[in-house]
């Protein structure tokens, strides 16, 4: 089999167009996998995988899950709630406690930036980053980044607009490295108390203005506006955000003729997004739920150096 230049995946800021491309193309075989009556192969057999999430999740948590499942890995599932972390144990030390159990692959949700690539200096294991603080969400990207590729059959030529919470948004950051590096258009909309400082140097076409942003654009990632934000001052109200950048049914006549619209989830309906947008025939905000197993599916698979045997 190919395998990727790194033995983890911890962003796609480093991650080069070869590695995206071989991941996205994998997932076409296990993507076939799951429309099987039987979603099952024995790909990572005798393979065992940590998932080790510091952060509530559901949707990536339950997806990896499953891919790991789907594959015939032997999952554990770390939930600090109940672990020794609440004794105040170090990340350092639980990882430790628990690579001595001879874990294979490590898929991690922490907090606090960087803290994947610790862990690959402490472990021997395979590190799967599955977001960490306001860094990179990479596997979310690559699910958004195939479901595009499924539709389109291609990246060069198509301009993405990602709109809402850039300065805190790892999901967006992640989009922006790999949609980069296969040759999409990327373009940047949210208040300017949402842009980081500098956002310039995303190398990106950066708009205030929501009407002017989605002009001529076919693809267009809405974000989720974290409420909390709006406690700090960061927006003034749900409606003026709605009035503002909010993805209405008409600013869709903006938009270039066979359109696409994504969402990571979970969704403010009629705050970033109404209903009627996100239930749209042009809408593939479920399509990215299912892709999403089959693009984890393939990280894990071409992370394991497993050899394809009654595989995908």
């Amino acid at each position: 089999m190919s395998r990727l230049s790194s033995r983890h995946l911890l962003g796609l800021e480093e991650t080069p167009q070869e590695d995206i491309m071989l991941i996205l193309e994998t997932s076409n075989s296990f993507r076939e996998v799951l429309e099987r009556q039987v979603k099952k192969v024995p790909t990572l057999r005798g393979v065992t995988v940590l998932n080790l999430f510091y952060e509530n999740s559901t949707r990536t948590r339950i997806s990896f899950e499953l891919a790991e499942k789907r594959l015939s890995a032997d999952t554990i599932n770390f939930s600090t709630s109940t672990s020794s972390v609440k004794k105040g144990e170090s990340l350092r030390d639980t990882v430790q406690n628990i690579e001595a159990m001879k874990l294979d692959m490590v898929v991690v949700r922490h907090g606090s930036t960087g803290a994947p690539y610790f862990l690959t200096q402490c472990m021997d294991a395979n590190i799967i980053n599955a977001g960490d603080g306001a860094h990179e969400h990479p596997t979310q990207a690559l699910l958004d980044m195939y479901t595009i590729w499924k539709k389109y059959g291609k990246f060069a030529g198509l301009r993405v607009v990602l709109v809402g919470d850039v300065k805190h948004s790892r999901v967006i950051r992640s989009n922006i490295w790999g949609l980069k590096a296969v040759g999409a258009s990327v373009a940047l909309c949210g208040p300017s108390t949402l842009l980081p400082v500098e956002v310039e140097k995303f190398g990106c076409d950066v708009y205030h203005n929501i009407d002017e942003a989605l002009d001529g654009a076919d693809v267009v990632n809405v974000m989720r506006i974290q409420l909390e934000r709006q406690e700090g001052g960061m927006f003034p109200s749900q409606r003026e955000y709605t009035n503002l950048f909010g993805i209405t049914k008409e600013r869709l006549k903006l938009l270039n003729k066979n359109y696409t619209i994504m969402h990571p989830g979970p969704m403010n309906r009629g705050v970033e997004i109404t209903s009627e947008v996100a239930d749209g025939k042009n809408s593939v905000i479920l399509d990215q739920v299912t892709n999403g197993q089959a693009v984890r599916m393939a990280v894990l698979y071409l992370l394991s150096g497993k050899k394809e045997e009654g595989d995908a």
